[in-house]
């Protein structure tokens, strides 16, 4: 276990959106899914800043992340570096790499479970 108060809210975000990423393309490939345009198609419902952004608003307006989770959250959306991706609004972005830095940190600190349970809130919903 790695602490990941030794890390930049930004390296968190780094490697949140990694796991993010895996997370979701091991499920797009259990549903059977193998055409490589079609999974990025799907794989962006998920992985995307707007998509990530929001999932974190659902999520923060039911409480449903810790006090501890909040702090890595602020971090991650705190090391904003000026630059936005095309197409992305800053206050999103900015969102969405605060959401990675919380699974950076889940990661570091294998936390696997709570990260699946993260990803079995929002997929549900998703699914729904």
């Amino acid at each position: 276990m790695k602490n990941p108060d030794l890390y930049s809210g930004r390296a968190l975000a780094f490697l949140g959106d990694a796991v993010w990423s895996l997370i979701v393309r091991d499920y797009l490939l259990e549903k059977g899914e193998s055409k490589g345009n079609t999974l990025q198609k799907m794989s962006v419902r998920y992985v995307s800043a707007k998509a990530q952004a929001s999932f974190y608003a659902d999520l923060h307006k039911e409480g449903f992340f810790t006090e501890e989770e909040e702090t890595y959250y602020h971090r991650g959306r705190n090391g904003y570096t000026g630059t936005v991706p095309k197409n992305t609004a800053a206050g999103t972005y900015r969102m969405s790499t605060g959401f990675e830095a919380v699974l950076g940190a889940l990661y570091l600190k294998n936390e696997r479970e709570r990260i699946s349970e993260i990803w079995n809130k929002i997929r549900s919903r998703s699914e729904e």
